[in-house]
């Protein structure tokens, strides 16, 4: 896969500090830690991530040595920010993505997450979280993640059936969720799941099946996302191919307002634009909070040039069309305008350049 082109950024100062406006205004800002775990059993064929199987590691790199390394670099990320005269802060998000975090020993995540906690310590009920595929995960490495302070795991579910799945080249079996959901939650952790909607070949029955058995699970969080093709992926080869259909953003917004109707009928409360939660003041420990925050591990980003417009946003975004057709995201979650809840668009931060007061805060 043809590796993407950089982003525009200024270049690594000379000391290796942040520059002085880092610490403006930091005082006041919360502050919350990304760690990235890029390794996967399997590439998926949708997947463009930082991420590689055990085949594609090259000379130098080592899964067995990443955590004692992504330690290091925590270490050193504390070393940096307490030179480049930022205040001490406490994390008020943890969370461990990837890749699959649990791909790694439990003992290896349990240990990064030590040293951050070592380094700036942990806000008073702030979430720990680890994505996790449905068979990457025990008993007992739950079990262990929980003691070592994780709060929640989020499980990709990604569907309920069996023909979706393989599209999607995941490796679980339907019949595995459940049991993992369990044996989390014997160990004390929250729940969540994520969905993906839009799979060529999948009806919407198919659908409809994968968000009824989702919510018999009773999590307390659900991510639905718009499946998206990117180029370089396996999936985007095979659909130049011809070998499955091509992506239906009218079948993307049906889809999208089924799962809306259904988990609100659940009792799950919508608050942004992919993510439904059982209790909002607790699921927003799950997102990013507005302000700082420090990531380490292989996709650490470099520092760009362009402020984001809305604090926590994406600086890239295009502005919104004003078509009959609104994308409800950078990423092409399509609903009708007419469909679109009050705010709805509020919730996703604006870029430079688009107009104030529609549908972008003024």
């Amino acid at each position: 896969m043809t590796p993407s082109a950089l982003p525009l950024g200024d270049p690594a100062p000379a000391d290796g500090l942040l520059p002085a406006q880092a610490a403006e205004g930091a005082a006041d800002r919360n502050f919350g830690l990304y760690v990235h775990i890029p390794f996967c059993s399997v590439r998926c064929g949708y997947c463009d991530f930082n991420t590689y199987t055990a085949t594609e590691l090259g000379g130098g790199a080592s899964q067995d040595a990443y955590g004692g390394t992504a330690q290091q670099e925590v270490r050193f990320a504390a070393q940096v920010l307490e030179a480049s005269g930022l205040p001490a802060r406490k994390m008020g998000t943890v969370f461990f993505g990837g890749g699959t975090p649990t791909l790694l020993p439990a003992e290896d995540l349990a240990g990064i997450l030590k040293t951050a906690v070592d380094a700036w310590g942990l806000e008073p009920g702030a979430e720990v979280t680890t994505e996790a595929n449905p068979d990457s995960v025990t008993p007992q490495s739950l079990q262990l993640l929980a003691d070592a302070g994780f709060t929640r795991v989020s499980f990709g579910m990604q569907s309920a059936v069996p023909h979706v799945l393989a599209v999607l080249d995941r490796t679980h079996t339907p019949s595995r969720v459940p049991e993992a959901v369990k044996w989390a939650r014997d160990a004390g952790l929250k729940v969540s799941v994520d969905l993906i909607y839009g799979t060529p070949g999948e009806s919407l029955a198919d659908w409809k099946v994968s968000v009824e058995e989702a919510l018999s699970y009773e999590p307390d969080h659900i991510s639905a996302y718009a499946l998206i093709i990117e180029d370089g992926t396996k999936l985007a080869a095979r659909m130049r191919r011809g070998e499955v259909p091509p992506i239906d953003d009218d079948d993307h917004a049906d889809k999208y307002l089924m799962a809306d109707e259904m988990m609100s009928a659940a009792g799950l409360s919508w608050y942004e634009v992919s993510n439904w939660a059982r209790t909002l003041p607790t699921s927003a420990g799950t997102t990013w909070p507005t302000g700082a925050a420090v990531t380490g591990g292989a996709s650490a980003p470099a520092r760009t040039r362009t402020p984001a417009a809305c604090a926590g946003g994406t600086p890239s975004t295009p502005p919104p069309t004003r078509s009959g057709w609104l994308p409800v995201s950078h990423r092409r979650w399509a609903v009708k305008r007419s469909t679109l809840k009050p705010g709805m668009w509020k919730t996703s931060c604006c870029a430079p350049g688009w107009p104030r007061g529609w549908n972008c805060p003024g």
